[in-house]
């Protein structure tokens, strides 16, 4: 059974041929070097955070984190994406065996699909639900593009993460852990970050001092740095945390901020992951995994509370 497409055509172009040419014009952008000087792509990456809006808004900064994939030793790559569409207590399973894109099918590891099923901690998710979902979609073409040369011999395990729980975040974060151990296997972890706005429900603003509010259209706070500015400062100190590989750090700052990160949840189960490996394994090289962001972009610099926006931020796991 495949999955079709179902937003090529309108999130991103379902034309292969022109689909090629924006992706490899994006990823020709990227730097050789990271800010910090580091190499891409990086060795040791073991998985990615980026973000899965449409391609004309989110294409360039996907860009970044792809283009930090070495891909000489996957076999298999996890995507984890947060579900919009449905309510989900908890990570659901793809039925399919084939996910299509317009450069041609991914094909599902059904047999590592099969291990977590058999977990009993998975639901299934429904064709139509499968593709009414975007979040992991949106990561498809890219990841065909970046592994075109060794098409045949990857497979991909796509997990829907639902409204998690802070234990359910630690559970399927230890669950997991011993996959994202394996060097044969990456983890594509797929979100957008702040979405501000009126039509979102979130005017947070904050000016670096004390003062912290939500805006209105009658608001008569004054606006010491742009409101742009102060979503990039949100932002940051959110992706900052999410560096630093603490579980409860995070929930706190969400708690806090109530930032509309819509991939949350797979972003703290891989944090839980990585402090599983911290924490438990026996292998020296699994202590001191990075996680690093190495490009952001807002989709509109907001400047009035009636004005929109959506965060991108790009990021690589290193595990030395």
């Amino acid at each position: 059974m495949s999955r079709y497409a179902s937003h090529a055509g309108s999130w991103y172009t379902e034309n292969a041929s022109v689909l090629n040419e924006q992706l490899s014009e994006w990823l020709e952008e990227v730097p050789p070097t990271t800010e910090k000087g580091v190499p891409i792509p990086v060795k040791g990456a073991r998985a990615i955070i980026a973000p899965h809006a449409g391609y004309s808004y989110s294409g360039p900064s996907a860009a970044y984190a792809y283009k930090c994939i070495d891909i000489e030793a996957i076999k298999r790559v996890f995507i984890l994406g947060p579900s919009h569409h449905i309510y989900l207590p908890n990570c659901a399973l793809s039925r399919c065996t084939e996910y299509e894109t317009p450069f041609g099918n991914l094909i599902l590891d059904t047999e590592v699909i099969g291990e977590l099923r058999d977990t009993g901690h998975f639901a299934d998710l429904a064709k139509k639900e499968d593709e009414a979902e975007h979040s992991i979609e949106m990561h498809l073409p890219y990841l065909y593009k970046t592994f075109e040369s060794k098409i045949n011999s990857i497979k991909i395990v796509p997990i829907l993460v639902g409204a998690l729980s802070t234990s359910q975040e630690q559970f399927y974060g230890r669950l997991l852990s011993r996959y994202l151990a394996d060097p044969n296997n990456f983890f594509i972890i797929s979100s957008d970050f702040c979405h501000w706005g009126l039509r979102f429900q979130y005017t947070y603003y904050s000016d670096d001092s004390d003062l912290t509010v939500q805006l209105t259209r009658k608001s008569k706070t004054e606006l010491t740095i742009p409101i742009y500015q102060s979503i990039e400062n949100l932002d940051r100190q959110g992706m900052s945390i999410i560096e630093h590989i603490d579980h409860q750090e995070f929930v706190s700052y969400l708690s806090k901020t109530r930032n509309t990160i819509c991939g949350r949840h797979p972003i703290a189960v891989l944090v839980c992951a990585l402090q599983e490996l911290q924490t438990n394994t026996s292998t020296p090289a699994m202590k001191t995994p990075e996680i690093r962001f190495i490009h952001y972009k807002q989709s509109k610099q907001v400047t009035d509370v009636l004005d929109s926006s959506v965060s991108y931020a790009s990021a690589y796991v290193y595990l030395p």
